[in-house]
């Protein structure tokens, strides 16, 4: 292997750590972190995913409706379902708590790049921000916040959050410039 990608892979590493102490390292010191954090992690999603039946709900037209429906599926489906779950089964990345031998604050197993919990809310926050984008704004700081408490609590590397953000929203805007040129699009959305 060339050094340039030895050295290279070595400084990521490091950082990587680096970045998971700086925030894991709150863990534990406060109750109230603790319970907010294991509140991000784990809870918020389900809330993100009410709040998205309810956007889908508001929108006028049953058309309009499914339409969302279907790009918020699509997206999920594919940055969740399909790109994350194939890099999980050809690449394992150990979780932090594997690494350093401590009890995450939330149960979770298998492989840590790139975060399925980021994969799948940052394609929804993209999603969300192509039908509004006051919504999609606060979606992306959700799903964000959630990223960062999914490191707090010991589950995952920063940058298995920044890997997973970027097959989201990548994969929220295919679906969407999939689905723009595959029909009547503004009868759709106007």
């Amino acid at each position: 292997m060339p050094r340039f990608f030895i050295c290279y892979t070595e400084r990521n590493t490091a950082m990587n750590q680096s970045f998971f102490l700086l925030i894991h390292n709150l863990a534990g010191r406060n109750a109230f972190l603790d319970g907010l954090a294991i509140f991000f992690a784990q809870w918020l999603p389900y809330l993100l995913v009410i709040g998205f039946l309810v956007l889908m709900y508001d929108q006028i037209g049953s058309r309009r409706k499914l339409y969302l429906f279907a790009e918020g599926a699509l997206a999920v489906i594919l940055s969740r379902g399909i790109i994350a779950t194939t890099i999980h089964f050809f690449y394992y990345h150990a979780r932090p708590f594997v690494v350093y031998g401590f009890t995450p604050l939330i149960g979770e197993s298998g492989s840590s790049f790139p975060s399925g919990h980021a994969a799948w809310f940052f394609a929804l926050a993209m999603v969300v921000w192509y039908a509004n984008r006051k919504w999609g704004i606060w979606y992306f700081i959700l799903a964000a916040l959630m990223g960062i408490a999914r490191v707090y609590v010991g589950v995952h590397w920063p940058f298995d959050i920044l890997g997973g953000a970027a097959i989201g929203i990548a994969s929220g805007i295919a679906i969407n410039a999939l689905l723009k040129s595959s029909g009547d699009y503004s009868s759709i959305t106007s």
